[in-house]
């Protein structure tokens, strides 16, 4: 990074929405997870809530496809940002990225969104929990917490396959050598012969919850990780008596079947159903001049496919924010899960996946 742009005085702060950045940095974690640093192409201070994530814009062949990524760095580090991804069997966007996602490429990201973050739950005694590559929203409020001398009281416990697949494994061995408010425990489920480990073995359970955390019960627990892991760790704690109130999770679902209707399927099912022409809302698309009559209870997104127009579309569940529109006329349920600031409703926007019109309504787009 130049000189000239650091000393830039237009510098602007990261808001919500379509941003292009370029990969300036890639480093090799373990076998088969990167990182992968983006800074903007004109000065801007990455300012996020530690937890939020960004939903990465790319062509893969010859296709748009989306996809969510956790930012692993803290905006404490405000020039550029992380996102940290493992490499999966038949994984179409992370293997894509291991293959092709070099320095100096430019992308588009939407974001920074989501209400798992420490800023918006925030605690002085924590107990971080993560298995895998679930560590990188773990990871970003640690770095913020150290970061900025936060007078938080961690015990952080991660769970990892063998010590070689412990992502971070320096950085937080040295976290925890630096200050005594920070608790490292690192839970690896093996080890390969020649492997020196002397750490937990085996999966994170009640006997070794006991011992990382003994006052567990007092904390309130960040969780992030592989489905099956954070069911586990969730149907411990619920045995164990712990307040759920003080639990919290990422979770980046799979969208509902619902969501995952094509316009053609939706317009069969619309077919199929009669439906008193009176009961119909309109739905007007102002920029491209379109419109177009739909059922109560159907979305505006599914009213912009049955006039195709695509609206860009990612989680399908409120989450990443990428189909965030202006609405201009009319009134909407919106039934999102973090993906929309407070501000960006105040002027108007809504996410057209999970927003109902209540009425006639005037969309701009």
């Amino acid at each position: 990074m130049s000189a000239n742009f650091l000393q830039s005085i237009n510098t602007q702060a990261w808001t919500n929405g379509r941003h292009n950045v370029e990969c300036v940095k890639v480093i090799d974690e373990t076998i088969d997870v990167r990182t992968y640093c983006f800074a903007s192409t004109r000065p801007v201070m990455h300012f996020f809530k530690p937890g939020q994530f960004v939903t990465l814009e790319l062509e893969i062949d010859g296709v748009q496809v989306l996809r969510s990524y956790t930012i692993s760095s803290s905006p404490s580090v405000p020039y550029s940002f992380s996102i940290t991804v493992k490499r999966v069997p038949g994984g179409q966007v992370s293997n894509w990225l291991h293959d092709n996602l070099k320095n100096g490429d430019q992308i588009a990201v939407h974001g920074p969104v989501g209400i798992f973050n420490c800023i918006d739950i925030s605690s002085d005694k924590v107990l971080l929990l993560s298995g895998g590559v679930g560590i990188t929203p773990i990871m970003s409020m640690a770095r913020w917490w150290f970061d900025t001398n936060g007078k938080v009281d961690m015990i952080f416990a991660h769970s990892a396959r063998t010590p070689s697949d412990i992502i971070y494994r320096r950085e937080l061995e040295y976290m925890d050598s630096r200050v005594n408010n920070f608790n490292l425990n690192l839970i690896c489920e093996r080890y390969n012969i020649g492997e020196s480990w002397s750490g937990f073995t085996g999966f994170f359970d009640e006997h070794k919850l006991r011992i990382v955390a003994p006052d567990f019960m007092e904390r309130t627990i960040y969780c992030c990780g592989p489905t099956p892991y954070m069911a586990a760790v969730k149907k411990m704690l619920v045995g164990l008596g712990f307040d759920m109130a003080n639990y919290h999770e990422e979770s980046f679902g799979a969208p509902p079947e619902e969501a995952k209707l094509d316009a053609q399927q939706q317009a069969e099912t619309a077919a199929d159903e009669m439906i008193d022409d009176s009961a119909l809302l309109q739905v007007e698309f102002s920029k491209t001049g379109k419109s177009v009559k739909i059922k109560p209870g159907e979305t505006v997104h599914s009213a912009a496919s049955q006039v195709g127009l695509h609206i860009p579309k990612a989680c399908g569940m409120g989450i990443c924010g990428t189909c965030k529109v202006k609405k201009t006329q009319g009134e909407v349920v919106m039934s999102h899960n973090g993906g929309i600031t407070d501000e960006d409703v105040a002027d108007g926007y809504i996410l057209s996946c999970c927003s109902v019109p209540q009425g006639n309504v005037s969309i701009e787009f």
